[in-house]
This record gives C-alpha cells, structure tokens and sequence, in this order.
C-alpha cells in the first residue's frame, strides 16, 4: 500500500504538542517527530499507549545464556583440574555431580550474567532499530537541528488532505507533501 508523508514545520513546542494530541485523537500514529532539543512533552504524547519494547526480551535471554554459561564454565573448569571449592571436592557419578558446592560459582554467574545481559541489550537495541541508518529520512530538514520542530505523518494519500489541514490549524508555519 502506497504511503504520503505530509511535514509540518513548527516553531514552538506548545504547537508541537498540541498538533501531536489532535493527530493521535484522530488515529494517526505513523509519526515521526524531530526535534532541536529534548522535550518531555513531546515524548509523553508519543510513547502514550505504545507497547513495551522487546528489547528487555533480548536483556532476559543474554542474562539467563550468562547464568548458564557461567555455571557449566565453573563446574566443568572444576571437574577437569581437580579444583576443591567450598570444602568439597567434585566428581562426576553416575547420577550426575557429587559434591557440587554452588554458592563460591555464585559470583561469577551473576558477573557473567550482567556481562552477557548487556551485550545482549546492545544487540537488541541495534537489531530492533534497525541500525545503522545510513542516509537520513526524505522528512528530515536541517532546521530540526537548529530552531524548528517537525512532526512527519505517514499516512495513505487519501488521508493527506485532511492531514494538511489539520497541521496548519494546529499552528505549523510550513505544510508540504514529501
């Protein structure tokens, strides 16, 4: 299905806001929004009913692959040298490991835990924003850098007229199609 990106330009952040409630009343929430600054409000009115992301699921697996990786990497490390940790020394039996003393592994499963935690966040987080970006988006202006704020709407070129409309009621100081 064939999409229209209508820009408004802005100045102010109250117009910015206001044009962001009045899109999102209306059903529109394909919106990509540049800003010069930070603004708590903007990002209120935007992150408003979103799921939760799913890189805390890339978080949860890389901490529990740590947990995991980190006893087998202990016990086995113990096992082939002999090792005698907690007062115990370990051994493999027919029905699994005697004298297995988990709490001295307790360290380094949660330092492997937090280590491959983070990375996997660090790959979730480029993954699902489908970084790097190698060219900006046909929305962007150098004046969104500068002094202007610009809310981009992708929407179906039906809707565009209505979508113009709406943006310069709402206060932009430029409406264009892209």
């Amino acid at each position: 299905m064939a999409t229209e990106t209508v820009l408004g330009v802005f100045a102010h952040v109250d117009t910015t806001v206001r044009a962001l409630e009045e899109l999102r009343a209306r059903g529109y929430h394909d919106l990509t929004v540049y800003t010069p600054l930070p603004v708590h409000e903007i990002e209120e009115v935007l992150e408003r009913d979103r799921p939760v992301s799913r890189v805390r699921l890339f978080t949860l697996i890389g901490g529990l692959t740590g947990i995991a990786s980190a006893f087998l990497l202990t016990i086995w490390s113990s096992m082939v040298w002999g090792q005698v940790t907690g007062g115990k020394f370990m051994q493999l039996v027919p029905g699994g490991i005697a004298g297995a003393s988990l709490p001295p592994f307790f360290i380094i499963a949660f330092e492997l835990m937090v280590l491959f935690g983070g990375f996997a966040t660090v790959i979730g987080m480029v993954v699902l924003g489908r970084l790097p970006r190698l060219r900006p988006s046909a929305s962007y202006d150098p004046r969104f850098t500068n002094d202007r704020f610009g809310v981009a709407v992708h929407c179906a070129p039906e809707r565009a007229a209505s979508v113009h409309e709406l943006l310069r009621v709402s206060g932009a100081e430029e409406v264009k199609s892209r």
